[in-house]
């Protein structure tokens, strides 16, 4: 399972149209454990970029703080399953957590 989270400041980013770089984490499902985590530069923001270029990289969950609905949508198009709501943690612990079924969501943070 690859796990894309966009990062701020080296925490998850409150919206993920406005990080800084992607972290793409590796997770083997079997023993729940981090196998590879490497951060990437995004293209451009533009609307409805980022979820087909995180296709292209293999990302199979994107986990964010917020997410408007027309992104999600585009995501789900990706076959990119979207976890929102998420705290502003470093990549590998929040991947982990996923992965584990203890993910801590709240609120999306964003409103569009």
């Amino acid at each position: 399972m690859r796990i894309a989270i966009p990062l701020a400041q080296g925490a998850l980013a409150a919206h993920f149209g406005h990080c800084e770089q992607f972290a793409l984490v590796d997770v083997d499902e079997e023993t729940k454990t981090v196998v590879h985590s490497e951060l990437v530069q995004p293209p451009p923001h533009e609307p409805g970029a980022f979820p087909s270029w995180l296709a292209e990289q293999g990302a199979n969950v994107i986990i964010a703080g917020g997410m408007g609905t027309r992104a999600q949508n585009l995501f789900a198009s990706q076959n990119i399953e979207v976890a929102v709501g998420a705290p502003a943690q470093d990549a590998e612990t929040l991947a982990l957590a996923y992965v584990n079924g203890n993910l801590s969501t709240g609120p999306n943070v964003c409103d569009h």
